[in-house]
């Protein structure tokens, strides 16, 4: 077991955005085409969450030409470029199912007006930094910069306190 732990580990994404039920958000998604690759945008609202770690799941709903839409993304999958939080809904359910059934207006959630949007992202695994060599004392070299730069620098700042 501690193997595959390890290998999902390698897969997950280091950060990846603080994504909330109720939430209307902007997915970019890398599509390819042949040996072409652009960006598509998918806006709606999140009904559910699932799942967590690797093979965690969210899901977008939206209306468009009169017909409801909606599609799974994996969080962390490397096709999904970035998550932009556009409204913040309220929620009350952890599934929004009940928004299929609706239309119009009737079909968004309440939006938290004292909530601000900040496009959070959550750290899942910390990144560890490449060891570097420590340069000796001999490789270093010192700038000297003349007096008068610096009289120049101090009286310059002394005018801005007065």
């Amino acid at each position: 077991m501690d193997i595959i732990k390890s290998i999902e580990h390698e897969q997950l994404k280091s950060k990846v955005p603080d994504i909330r039920v109720g939430n209307t958000v902007r997915v970019h998604q890398r599509i390819k085409e042949g040996n072409r690759q652009r960006i598509q945008v998918f806006e709606g609202i999140v009904i559910k969450k699932q799942n967590g770690g690797l093979n965690e799941t969210f899901t977008v709903r939206r209306v468009a030409y009169g017909v409801g839409v909606e599609k799974t993304f994996l969080l962390n999958s490397p096709l999904i470029e970035k998550v932009e939080t556009v409204r913040v809904g309220k929620a009350r359910r952890a599934k929004l199912y009940y928004l299929r059934d609706r239309l119009g207006k009737a079909a968004k959630t309440k939006e938290n007006v004292g909530a601000r949007i900040e496009n959070k992202e959550i750290i899942v695994k910390e990144e560890v930094p490449a060891t570097e060599e420590v340069e000796t004392p001999a490789e270093t070299t010192t700038v000297e910069t003349p007096v008068e730069e610096v009289k120049a620098e101090t009286s310059a700042e002394e005018t801005k306190k007065d």
